[in-house]
């Protein structure tokens, strides 16, 4: 079997593939969207309906990629065309292309990560510049720079082949997870951690007929955990024959969410500690209002300056808001807060970047399957990441509508891969790829009414509901940031291309070439 391009046949082990499979789905969406989202919708009431949407979609979606994974050793389009038949390319390369898409974008995002890092430490950042440091960031061409490094990073790491993302994910995760641990340790001592624990676990059960809660939950976990994305599916490519994939099903989703929950107490158990000594300064120093335009807003209609203010505010700030400018203004009020901001925004680094190799690898792993070589397809992606992201670098307002336009995408992925199964038939599916001999737990019938009934209306409901959210006046415009318009373009795009493309999109290279070839499946793999 060949070993070129510095390519071993899979994961060594199942630590360094479970890593691996972590630090794709760890994120940016665990670290600083999921506790502002849990703070809007209501703290425990939101977690109920989370951990109900954990089983309704994510798990079911995991086990599905773990299984297309085991049963043909490909990415999204080789998988479906091997499944599907030729026919259904254009499906795998919607999956794949959002994937991509999303990588794009996401590098930029990774790039504001390793900046803010840099400046962290250099000590450029602090509560009292947090506002001007991210406005003359943002609004300039700053982000440039720590895009491009990011991306070719990450592309240079899957250039070294599985052992190369699995060295780097070895590394940088386990120090994430005790970064995250120390950070969380750190806010259960604060003074104000009990009401933050109070808040983020209580639950008022009469809100939870609140449906957009529900919808609130169910994109967080879309978002979380990667599940329908595809990642898991490419890496699953690399799995031993023997994996229990049932196993590694539930273990994923359920280590993801544990880290969403120690983010969520950390930050839960900071602001309610910090933001009465901010709401005390505000109002102090009333001309420092002009720095945050919600909660200037909100005074001069009238609302008392308290705490309970100050806080819905720091939640209800979109995600840059609480990450790049109330972050660092909570860490400064905190005994030895300039260190935690710095470990804080390195979690978030490397929580970024291991998501965005995960990203690039994906988009290889589809060359791959067409025959390509390594190094020509990852430097194909990256290439491509370069110039697709460029845009979102240059402008938010470009990164916002493509993270609405993509994540919203990201539903249809997952419909996708409840189609694709439900074609095979869901109870062979699982007995086959799922319940199999290496398996040490069963996978229920209950696997069978997700992918057939739930996960299907979930992903239409949710669609329907994100456009219903931009109704309106100029709903339809095709250059919109965030509307029905802009999807429909895009999406429309996107569709054409892919359904006109779908007889070469097909063409996947006999399994024993352009798998073995690349080393990537030792023979004993069926």
């Amino acid at each position: 079997m060949s070993q070129s391009n510095g390519q071993s046949a899979g994961f060594s082990s199942r630590w360094a593939m479970m890593l691996a499979m972590l630090s794709m789905a760890v994120g940016t969406g665990n670290i600083w969207r999921f506790p502002r989202i849990a703070a809007t919708n209501g703290g425990g009431e939101f977690l109920v309906a989370w951990l109900i949407c954990l089983f309704t979609w994510s798990i079911p979606l995991i086990l599905v990629e773990f299984g297309l994974g085991r049963m043909t050793r490909l990415g999204p389009i080789g998988a479906f065309v091997r499944t599907q038949g030729k026919q259904s390319a254009w499906m795998g390369a919607f999956i794949a292309f959002v994937a991509v898409a999303i990588m794009a974008y996401y590098a930029v995002v990774t790039g504001w990560t390793l900046r803010y890092s840099v400046a962290v430490v250099m000590g450029q950042v602090s509560g009292e510049n947090s506002v001007a440091f991210w406005r003359d960031f943002s609004t300039s061409t700053a982000p440039v720079l720590p895009f491009v490094i990011s991306m070719l990073g990450a592309t240079f790491v899957v250039s070294r082949g599985i052992r190369g993302i699995e060295r780097t994910t070895t590394i940088l995760m386990p120090l994430l997870i005790v970064i995250i641990l120390v950070l969380t340790g750190r806010a259960l001592m604060l003074p104000g951690a009990s009401a933050g624990l109070d808040y983020f676990y209580g639950v008022e059960w009469e809100k939870l007929g609140d449906a957009s809660i529900w919808l609130q939950a169910l994109t967080q976990n879309a978002w979380d955990t990667g599940a329908g994305w595809g990642l898991v599916l490419t890496y699953a490519a690399y799995l031993r024959a023997n994996e229990d994939t049932a196993l590694n099903g539930m273990l994923l989703p359920a280590m993801n969410n544990f880290v969403s929950l120690c983010a969520g107490m950390m930050v839960f158990c900071t602001v309610f500690t910090v933001v009465p000594q901010l709401a005390s300064s505000l109002a102090a120093n009333p001309q420092a209002l002009a720095d945050f335009p919600a909660l200037q807003e909100a005074v001069q209609s009238g609302a008392a300056l308290d705490a309970d203010l100050v806080q819905r505010t720091i939640f209800g700030a979109g995600n840059e808001g609480v990450t790049f400018i109330w972050i660092p203004k909570l860490f400064a009020t905190l005994p030895g807060g300039h260190v935690f901001m710095a470990f804080f925004f390195l979690a978030l680094l490397f929580a970024a970047f291991t998501s965005l190799i995960s990203m690039v690898e994906l988009g290889t792993r589809v060359l791959l399957d067409m025959g390509w070589t390594r190094q020509r397809a990852v430097w194909v992606v990256g290439t491509f990441g370069l110039v697709l992201g460029l845009p979102s670098a240059f402008s938010i307002d470009i990164l916002h509508n493509q993270d609405w336009v993509w994540g919203v995408g990201l539903m249809a992925s997952g419909l996708f891969f409840a189609i694709a199964v439900s074609r095979i038939g869901a109870t062979r599916f699982r007995e086959e790829q799922l319940n199999h001999q290496y398996s040490n737990i069963r996978i229920g019938a209950w696997f069978d009414v997700c992918l057939r009934f739930i996960v299907p209306i979930e992903a239409i409901v949710l669609m329907g509901w994100w456009m219903w959210q931009v109704r309106g006046p100029g709903a339809l415009d095709p250059f919109g940031i965030e509307n029905i318009g802009t999807i429909l373009l895009q999406w429309g795009i996107a569709f054409t291309l892919l359904l006109l493309l779908n007889d070469r999109l097909g063409r996947i290279a006999p399994r024993e070439t352009a798998a073995m070839d690349q080393g990537m499946m030792p023979p004993s793999i069926p």
